[in-house]
């Protein structure tokens, strides 16, 4: 059956690559605790991302280097050269004292 189309109409052996944006799973957790870290600070101010937005791009990064998505400048990711002092987060091994 081919609900709502000719079965003689399929497309053969043509991918298109994923749009902007789109990008890979990380099944294999390679970024998983940067991302836990980040959560981590969106849960502790509320889903406020100002706070956190140096941990969103230390997620980006890792994703980078791991090849989860294509590299890009983090100014086209919204983020400022001026983000450059990391931010201390109760609980995150960021912090002082922190795990």
């Amino acid at each position: 059956m081919s609900f709502g189309r000719p079965a003689n109409n399929l497309i053969k052996g043509s991918t298109l690559p994923p749009e902007r944006g789109i990008f890979p799973l990380d099944h294999a957790g390679e970024c998983k605790e940067v991302m836990q870290i980040y959560l981590n600070c969106l849960k502790a101010y509320r889903g406020d991302n100002s706070q956190c937005r140096l941990l969103g791009k230390d997620y980006l990064q890792c994703r980078m280097d791991k090849e989860l998505m294509l590299k890009d400048d983090f100014k086209n990711l919204g983020f400022q050269e001026e983000d450059s002092q990391k931010q201390s987060i109760p609980g995150t091994p960021s912090a002082p004292g922190g795990a």
